[in-house]
């Protein structure tokens, strides 16, 4: 075996475990108010369950439905989904300088950085600096095979959902929902590492409330991005 060989599949083996974690539970959950919220919206359980496998990223999938129980256009539709798949594109930015080991292996990177979403990135931003960096890539990949093996866990938690909603008073389909953005919520203060990082979550939260009512639909985006950009310039400057 080659040098480092052991230590990179005991990496992997280490990111694998993704799949018994809080966000494994967290994505059953959430799945189960999406399949609800699908029934409620009067889609078909074949439509919710192919929204999950082909998309397979809960915001994305509850802005999909949430826009056509509106009556909005496919297009109108399309446009709001593309928005909020925006994210994954600073978050690859940011994660990949941490996934890089001494010895560049750019075909595995390549791989890599398809398996960037909102759990992968914010363990990978729990866990990745303190790793030696020939174990970054080797644990990141494990975390994204973790995330594949969770199809069949979201499957299962969208059509429990659409048959049980008719039992289940609509709070806590509402909570189940909600359970994704606490998590994220709470992830992103656990990774902040300076002032800057607290006021950009801060800022954002303070702002989202106001945005909402000024111009909804467009809210959490334009909460992000005014938020992150003033915490940004204010780190700048001190």
């Amino acid at each position: 075996m080659p040098a480092g060989a052991g230590s990179a599949w005991a990496a992997f083996g280490r990111g694998t475990r993704l799949i018994v974690s809080v966000p494994a539970f967290v994505l059953l959950s959430t799945t189960i108010g999406f399949g609800a919220l699908a029934r409620d919206g009067g889609f078909e359980l074949a439509h919710a369950v192919f929204v999950t496998v082909t998309t397979f990223a809960l915001p994305n999938q509850v802005v999909l439905i949430d826009q056509l129980m509106r009556g909005a256009t496919l297009a109108g539709a399309a446009l709001a989904v593309t928005l909020t798949a925006v994210r994954l594109m600073p978050m690859t930015v940011t994660l990949v300088p941490l996934i890089k080991g001494a010895r560049r292996r750019r075909l595995l990177e390549i791989v890599a950085v398809h398996f960037v979403a909102i759990s992968t990135w914010i363990e990978g931003n729990r866990r990745l600096a303190a790793m030696p960096e020939d174990d970054r890539l080797p644990f990141h990949l494990g975390v994204g095979t973790a995330m594949l093996a969770m199809v069949a866990m979201m499957l299962t938690g969208t059509i429990v959902g659409y048959t049980l909603v008719a039992g289940v008073p609509p709070v806590v389909n509402a909570a189940l929902l909600f359970t994704t953005p606490l998590y994220f919520f709470l992830s992103l203060i656990a990774t902040s590492r300076s002032r800057m990082d607290f006021a950009a979550v801060a800022l954002g939260c303070a702002l989202t409330p106001a945005l909402y009512l000024l111009v909804p639909g467009f809210d959490l985006l334009l909460g992000g991005v005014v938020g992150g950009t003033v915490a940004f310039l204010l780190g700048r400057m001190r």
